[in-house]
């Protein structure tokens, strides 16, 4: 099955029409990649001061933007890129959130802007553990930021000012991964996700979902069996393009690449077109319980 569903989007502030947003919202949805090979994120001349991988800082993977608190996390530049940093991100953040709107119409009134990163570091040769290793595959789930349920949804450009692609691999559906792993994975303890709430380590209480999404994430990584087995394609994204995913969907890993942009969406499963598609009642139906 292709996996890419190809958007033909040359700006940020393009309307679509009937037929395009439906086409887009069934891609998502049944699990493929949006690729928009003509939308490209502009950088202006004296922004090419962030094309540098020592602006962040090494214990993270990337430097996040809160635009509402207009405040950086991870960064560990002067002043002036730090200006110049929340400049760009602010302006793709915005650029995003109107493109995001206007292709999935269906989900007017109900995407919630989350993140906006920045990853200057090139990933191949980036040392970390494995559980925070990304060209492992994996599906996305955020340990400190309980999703309760909604839907993750993220859209990157890559901006590389060097002509060199960011490559990923796409592993298998998500039914797949959970057949696989769901019966290894044991209930949460009664009371902790209270507790880890209460400590401040979670943002919101981690739900029974949240417990499995996590536990699968982490045990496909560190399954270092599966990592070598598993039959994947891998897609090449160059410079100059964007494109749209479900993460917490498709079984993905990024091999190769830097200086890209990522802005995080959320969107509650019940304002999907095909709520069964979503990960939730997936789960659900396997385990035949209610999980949030």
């Amino acid at each position: 099955m292709d996996i890419l569903s190809i958007c033909t989007a040359t700006n940020w502030g393009v309307e679509f029409k009937k037929n395009e947003q439906e086409t887009a919202v069934s891609a998502l949805e049944s699990g493929k990649i949006i690729f928009c090979p003509q939308l490209s994120f502009n950088i202006d001349s004296s922004e090419q001061v962030l094309f540098t991988p020592y602006l962040i800082n090494k214990k993270t993977k990337n430097i996040s933007f809160n635009l509402k608190e207009n405040r950086l996390k991870g960064i560990k530049a002067n002043q002036k890129h730090q200006k110049c940093l929340k400049s760009v991100l602010a302006r793709f953040s915005e650029q995003s959130n109107r493109f995001m709107n206007s292709l999935f119409f269906h989900y007017t009134n109900s995407l919630n802007m989350g993140r906006t990163s920045y990853r200057p570091v090139q990933i191949k040769n980036r040392k970390t553990s494995a559980r925070k290793d990304d060209r492992r595959l994996h599906i996305d789930a955020f340990a400190a930021s309980p999703s309760q349920g909604n839907r993750i949804l993220r859209l990157f450009s890559n901006i590389n000012p060097y002509g060199e692609p960011r490559v990923w691999r796409i592993g298998d559906n998500f039914k797949e991964v959970a057949q696989r792993f769901l019966p290894k994975i044991n209930k949460p303890i009664p009371g902790s996700a209270k507790f880890l709430h209460w400590l401040g380590i979670t943002k919101n209480i981690r739900t029974h979902y949240d417990h499995i999404m996590l536990m699968l994430h982490d045990r496909m990584k560190l399954d270092i069996d599966y990592q070598k087995q598993v039959k994947y394609k891998e897609i090449s994204f160059p410079p100059g393009t964007s494109w749209i995913v479900s993460t917490d969907q498709v079984s993905h890993a990024t091999i190769s690449g830097q200086y890209v942009l990522e802005q995080t969406f959320y969107l509650p499963t019940m304002s999907m077109a095909n709520p069964e598609e979503a990960p939730l009642h997936i789960l659900e139906n396997f385990t035949g319980l209610y999980l949030i």
